[in-house]
């Protein structure tokens, strides 16, 4: 027999984005459930930067102080072409730039929330809409059915969500990434700058966390479809020494004695700029954000802090929809036609920084993991240079109060 129930607000995705918009909403006094495929909340890609920009979302949902204690400081990246001979040095921000542990961020979102939030092992395989009332049901893996009046897609790449919504494909970059961390009991000695070497057609980047911990990753030509791609971490770590082997003795020994629980290999895909700008974002009472909506390389440090800040101005958009049903209440409501209106005011808001933030990313992504012609390469340089003059713009970007 098929049981169902019914939810206000419903969020697919226990990740980053999901625990984030969840907090956010539970910070404006209004409740939600997320709902996790996996049995445990996890934190795939073992690090995230944070930018001046996310670090004012964190602010807002209460999170900055807690998290600048795990991590150290950073300011400037140091760019070397190894074939070429070649030194830069860049500045990643004017202002707050800190690289913590995903599971630390994990961690610190899901202690916010009231207990019964987060619902492990509940995997999403469909969505539909109620004839009568227009309401989003979702289909479940155990045959349950869910119906919301908000329902929320922060499931990642390979949202269940973004396809309802019928987002057009995500595409694929010609490289793959290995991210993971490795663990120094004595201590790195590492400048506390994001270091970025490459060689070879490859990038190998490493950022410390604090006296012991290092995040690195490599940029590699991705030749495999993910099926075909190593998935345990000791295959995932002799891949990469076999691709690094050319580079220092420092790189070689940092790759070698990572931490296996961290590692992880993926193909770099992003949601066409274009595509962000022309698309429908919201269906019924139906939107989506973080990774769901606009995946993008990680060429501007600015995935995680995007979703930070969608999960900001959504939860803002909601509750100033919202309604308390009693005077001495606790908790606010939301009708169906003002859900509606909130979600589109969200999608409105956020889709030029969106384009901006994914469009940046793109063409810095062509010119440094990619093979572009001649042609192709200058005018990338052109428009950089044009549209995105002031480099540090996007990290100076708020994303206003709660």
């Amino acid at each position: 027999m098929t049981t169902s129930e019914e939810i206000d607000i419903v969020i697919v995705g226990g990740g980053i984005c999901g625990l984030a918009t969840a907090l956010a909403l539970h910070r404006k006094g209004i409740g939600s459930i997320v709902l996790e495929r996996s049995e445990t909340l996890r934190a795939t890609g073992a690090a995230i930067g944070v930018l001046p920009n996310g670090w004012r979302a964190l602010h807002q949902l209460g999170l900055d102080s807690t998290l600048r204690s795990t991590a150290i400081p950073f300011q400037r990246a140091l760019d070397i072409w190894v074939d070429k001979g070649v030194v830069r040095e860049t500045y990643m921000s004017e202002g707050e730039a800190r690289c913590i542990k995903r599971s630390d961020l994990i961690e610190a979102l899901a202690n916010e929330l009231p207990s019964g939030t987060v619902r492990s092992g509940f995997q999403v395989l469909s969505v539909d809409v109620e004839k009568l009332s227009s309401n989003p049901v979702l289909q479940l893996s155990d045959g349950s059915l869910i119906k919301t009046k908000v329902l929320i897609g922060c499931d990642g790449a390979n949202s269940v969500i973004a396809k309802f919504l019928s987002l057009t494909p995500l595409k694929l970059f010609s490289k793959c990434a290995v991210r993971g961390l490795t663990i120094y009991p004595n201590g790195h000695g590492f400048s506390p700058e994001f270091l970025r070497i490459r060689k070879d057609n490859h990038l190998v980047g490493r950022i410390p966390m604090d006296e012991k911990t290092v995040y690195w990753f490599t940029v590699m030509a991705g030749t495999q479809r993910d099926s075909g791609m190593p998935k345990d971490p000791i295959s995932i770590r002799a891949l990469t020494l076999s691709l690094t082997a050319g580079f220092s003795t420092e790189i070689v020994e940092m790759i070698q004695n990572s931490d296996l629980d961290s590692l992880s290999l993926t193909h770099l895909r992003y949601r066409a700029p274009w595509s962000l700008l022309l698309g429908n974002s919201r269906k019924g009472a139906v939107t989506v954000a973080g990774d769901a909506w606009h995946v993008m390389g990680p060429f501007l440090g600015q995935g995680g802090s995007a979703a930070l800040e969608d999960a900001v101005v959504l939860a803002r958009c909601l509750s100033k929809k919202a309604y308390r049903p009693h005077s001495n209440g606790s908790g606010l409501l939301l009708s169906e036609h003002k859900a509606r209106e909130a979600l589109d005011e969200y999608v409105k808001e956020r889709r030029l920084r969106i384009v901006h933030l994914s469009s940046l990313t793109y063409l810095r992504g062509l010119l440094l993991v990619g093979d572009p012609s001649l042609l192709l390469r200058f005018m990338c340089i052109i428009i950089l240079f044009v549209v995105f003059r002031d480099p540090l713009k996007h990290t100076r970007y708020d994303c206003g109060e709660l």
